[in-house]
């Protein structure tokens, strides 16, 4: 069953449209990778997809209920939004942080139970955040700060999962973390995800279909290892790469003009053309 429904979806800030007639869905249980040049949608597309943005034409579907037709709790209890890193305003602590993501749950007047304690300090400790729980969001680097936002949506106990570019900030071995963690939680807790990335290598590695946002409203979906290509690689981007199978992945790598394709360590280039 398709969990997420998007029809002949239309958008534009301007009178230039930013996204026209997409169609797609996400099936319940799906990692779906959003990938695309600067401008194309991405992040355009996300606002749509949690109700924060109304589309121009068409419509998105979430648990077959048009996603305008939610209040604001009952959204926040079906999705939880991942967005880029942002300087904090206010002094909140970590835990307090994360522990807002339980608000959906409860009333004005109500506290965390128990049962809210364990969750929260269970996101925590799989981010990695716990050990600065006390300490509060200014004092954090950019890449911690981005595992908070992580422990929040993972705390809010959503099925579904948007992130926005949840690794540009992060080091190679929370970039790993984070994709392992949400790898996890798809198949143990049968989570949908929903990411913006502009790291297709890692898109190749975790995620199960992929939305190629073109910028001139074309776009490919569908299997990742289908809609992975050098061809649409290099349609969508207008850069050529050259394609290498690692184990049972295909890793792409852009090819400048002073680049050569050559072999590297072992690892096999695919036939021209893949």
């Amino acid at each position: 069953m398709n969990i997420i429904q998007v029809e002949n979806l239309s958008f534009s800030y301007t009178r230039q449209p930013i996204l026209q007639n997409l169609t797609f869905a996400v099936p319940g249980g799906v990692f779906l990778a959003i990938a695309g040049p600067n401008g194309a949608g991405k992040t355009t597309l996300l606002s749509l997809l949690c109700g924060l943005l109304k589309p121009k034409a068409g419509s998105v579907t979430i648990d077959a209920a048009n996603v305008n037709s939610y209040s604001v709790k009952r959204l926040a209890q079906k999705i939880a939004l991942v967005r880029q890193e942002f300087v904090p305003v206010f002094d909140f602590t970590v835990a307090e942080v994360v522990a807002m993501a339980r608000t959906p749950y409860s009333n004005i007047l109500s506290f965390e139970t128990q049962a809210d304690m364990r969750i929260i300090a269970d996101a925590l400790e799989v981010t990695d955040t716990a050990k600065f729980a006390r300490r509060t969001l200014r004092e954090l680097s950019g890449g911690e700060r981005q595992r908070v936002f992580i422990a929040r949506a993972l705390a809010q106990d959503t099925p579904i999962l948007l992130l926005d570019e949840p690794t540009s900030f992060l080091d190679f071995r929370h970039q790993i973390a984070v994709y392992d963690l949400l790898k996890n939680m798809q198949q143990e807790k049968d989570k949908t995800i929903v990411t913006v990335t502009h790291d297709i290598n890692l898109a190749a590695q975790y995620c199960d279909q992929t939305l190629l946002l073109a910028g001139d409203n074309a776009y490919y979906t569908g299997r990742t290892q289908a809609i992975l290509s050098c061809r649409n690689i290099e349609e969508v981007f207008g850069v050529k790469t050259v394609a290498l199978d690692v184990g049972q992945h295909t890793f792409f790598f852009p090819l400048g003009k002073r680049a050569a394709a050559r072999e590297i360590g072992g690892a096999n280039m695919n036939p021209a053309g893949y």
